[in-house]
């Protein structure tokens, strides 16, 4: 039996939506982890080195 257009947009709809907020949480709770702004600006200023 294939799933139906109802049955896949309620599924997306409350587990897709559950997803999306915990991919979130994590990328904020990774910017704001403690030594994120030193680890940043060791990468922004990689172009910048001469070797």
């Amino acid at each position: 039996m294939e799933p139906d257009y109802h049955a896949m947009r309620a599924f997306a709809d409350t587990w897709g939506l559950l997803a999306m907020a915990l991919f979130f949480l994590c990328v904020v709770g990774f910017v704001l982890r403690p030594g994120a702004r030193r680890s940043a600006d060791e990468a922004a200023a990689i172009p910048l080195k001469e070797d």
